[in-house]
């Protein structure tokens, strides 16, 4: 059984407390913010918008933030 007195885990959000993720096909992955981005070497990315656009296609410039690299090209 769980320590009652523990504090919370910062890195964890408080039960009830959920954020919307929408997943768009052929797209990025849309977070309602603010959000926190921890990245696999260890820098953060923090963003204040009501919405937040992470890549899922690794092509932008502005990595782990969408900047809509992953739509063709019209030449």
């Amino acid at each position: 059984m769980p320590n009652s007195d523990r504090e919370p885990d910062p890195g964890v959000p408080p039960r009830g407390d959920r954020r919307r993720v929408v997943v768009v096909p052929a797209g990025p992955v849309l977070v309602e913010g603010p959000v926190e981005i921890l990245l696999a070497d260890g820098t953060t990315v923090v963003s204040d918008r009501f919405m937040v656009a992470i890549c899922a296609c690794h092509r932008s410039r502005r990595f782990p933030l969408c900047d809509t690299s992953h739509r063709r090209r019209r030449s």
